[in-house]
């Protein structure tokens, strides 16, 4: 078969501006484990939330444990008080930060992304943080619905406004009546 007639197996793909396959609207933005099921609840979403809550949970204590074993792993080493205590203070302060950080970015968009790259090493560092703001968030909701709900519901409303003021028949629309030219009669 050429590449110009459709497959009965493998149809083509209609154009990107066919009217019968673009959704009337604005898209709902995808999150993470939850793609588009945030939107009505559906898809498993008590499951995906139950499941995010249970999984970030799992992996903070996983994470706690092993940064006990390293600070074993420092203690059996000997390197002195102030190290250890440094090694503590740093761990926190990155936890606190990153818990901050990600709790935030559940609620509004970063108002500068390349400070937010710039945190990224410590958010790294305080991951406990960040899965203790996912699993406190998916308590309540799927982390990030709300920040995406309402941005959602804003464009679905500015698109109803613009297809509101859009509607009827533009033929039928009234003209500004001719103004009569100056200097005839």
């Amino acid at each position: 078969m050429s590449d110009q007639t459709p497959d009965r197996d493998h149809p083509t793909t209609p154009a990107a501006g066919d009217p019968a396959t673009t959704p009337a609207g604005p898209r709902p933005e995808p999150l993470r484990f939850f793609g588009t099921t945030w939107v009505e609840h559906d898809g498993g979403y008590g499951l995906r939330r139950t499941a995010v809550a249970v999984g970030s949970l799992a992996a903070a204590v996983a994470g706690a444990f092993l940064l006990r074993f390293a600070y074993q792993g420092l203690a059996l080493a000997e390197v002195g008080g102030f190290v250890d205590g440094l090694l503590v203070v740093m761990f926190a302060v990155c936890t606190t930060i990153a818990f901050r950080k990600t709790w935030e970015g559940f609620t509004r968009r970063p108002a500068d992304p390349a400070r937010e790259d710039a945190l990224r090493s410590l958010k790294l560092i305080g991951f406990i943080g960040s899965l203790l703001a996912y699993f406190l968030r998916s308590l309540a909701e799927a982390p990030g619905e709300k920040l995406l709900r309402t941005e959602y519901e804003a464009a679905r409303a500015a698109h109803a406004k613009r297809r509101a003021t859009r509607t009827g028949n533009p033929a039928s629309r009234s003209t500004k009546p001719n103004r009569p030219r100056k200097g005839r009669r």
